[in-house]
């Protein structure tokens, strides 16, 4: 079995993984990425133009390359996390969860049970209806992975009660808008990184895995240090503008 093959399971163990986002809501964008080494993709259709039919495609081209795929959906509202999850997505991450009672409704919304998840046979997550229902409501509770983004003043206010919901797998640092909120000068601000501390030691009360997006891929070991595992460096567009400008440095 493909190491990459339960991603919720590696995650919940604590084992560091390295994604990336991607920003081009193309397929073929997905298919080469799922070639390399990295342990997930995430397909960002908060800020990037992804519809349900880009989705679709780009999940289909993870999943044929054992690729675990994330979407980070525009809002945690149960209509985009239903539509992410029966098009095979690993998992998703929801912005700005501030409050227990969001936090709830989004692992509610994530999973089969009284006012969650609706139930499809039909979906490519259940198999196109090759599978029984049971196998794939066992499969969903075991392989869905629940991302809440903590990106607000009153969400890192509220941390500790996110971080308990039941369901909830981990927090993900949205530390650009954490930086903007905060009315600071960088990301390096001392109550940017006290808030990031914030999470990373909530996550560990509560034992709920922690990731975040890093602009500088030599931070890893130290916010790994804190209690963060999961890492989600560059995108798909910047890993273009690296290589031109690499490109034009070496011909030039």
């Amino acid at each position: 079995m493909d190491k990459r093959a339960n991603f919720r399971e590696r995650l919940l163990g604590g084992e560091r993984l390295i994604g990336t986002y991607i920003k081009t809501p193309s397929p073929i964008v997905t298919e080469v990425l799922g070639l390399t080494d990295l342990d997930c993709l995430c397909l960002d259709a908060e800020h990037a133009p992804f519809d349900r039919i880009t989705i679709d495609g780009c999940v289909a081209m993870a999943r044929a390359a054992a690729m675990p795929a994330l979407v980070r959906v525009p809002h945690a509202a149960p209509e985009h996390i239903l539509n992410a999850l029966d098009c095979g997505a690993t998992g998703v991450i929801a912005p700005h969860i501030c409050t227990v009672e969001q936090a709830e409704a989004f692992a509610r919304a994530c999973r089969y049970g009284e006012g969650g998840r609706g139930y499809a046979g039909s979906s490519r997550a259940a198999g196109y209806t090759t599978r029984a229902m049971a196998d794939n409501l066992a499969r969903a509770a075991t392989q869905t992975t629940v991302i809440a983004q903590i990106e607000d003043p009153v969400a890192v206010d509220n941390v500790d009660g996110i971080a308990a919901v039941d369901g909830i797998d981990a927090l993900f640092v949205g530390r650009v808008d954490l930086t903007v909120a905060y009315d600071a000068s960088s990301q390096d601000d001392p109550c940017v990184v006290a808030a990031v501390e914030k999470i990373c030691a909530a996550g560990l009360r509560h034992n709920r895995r922690v990731g975040m997006f890093l602009a500088r891929p030599g931070d890893v070991p130290f916010w790994a240090e804190r209690g963060a595992s999961l890492f989600l460096l560059g995108s798909d567009h910047g890993f273009m503008l690296d290589g031109a400008a690499r490109l034009v440095a070496q011909c030039r």
